[in-house]
């Protein structure tokens, strides 16, 4: 069983920045890739960044320049870098990742951006 915890949202002013921690339980975190995605209001939830084992990434348009991920292995934790945040990136974050079939999502942190 894979639990995933989201922790560091919150409220940022405009021009601001965030870091998103996601922190897996079991052993089989290093091995596969993982990935944030984000939901806003009244709209679909949308693929943020994937990192695999090998660390690497990709990023959605909108973000490419502005966010960063990376992992920590040893900590089992995926981190989520906003810098030079948008009104436009207000929503929920996940992490997410798939093992054996399963899909496994955390239980997301609310990112808000004031203009």
């Amino acid at each position: 069983q894979v639990q995933l915890v989201e922790s560091g949202g919150g409220l940022v002013q405009a021009g601001g920045s965030l870091r998103l921690s996601c922190a897996a339980s079991g052993n089989i975190f290093s091995i596969i890739t993982v990935s944030w995605y984000r939901q806003a209001p009244g709209k679909q939830r949308e693929l943020v960044a994937p990192i695999t084992s090998d660390t690497s990434t990709q990023y959605a348009d909108s973000v490419k320049g502005r966010f960063t991920i990376f992992r920590d292995n040893s900590k089992n934790t995926v981190y989520l870098q906003m810098n030079s945040l948008k009104p436009e990136d207000t929503a929920v974050y996940y992490c997410y990742l798939r093992w054996r079939g399963n899909d496994y999502w955390g239980q997301g942190t609310q990112v808000t951006v004031s203009s």
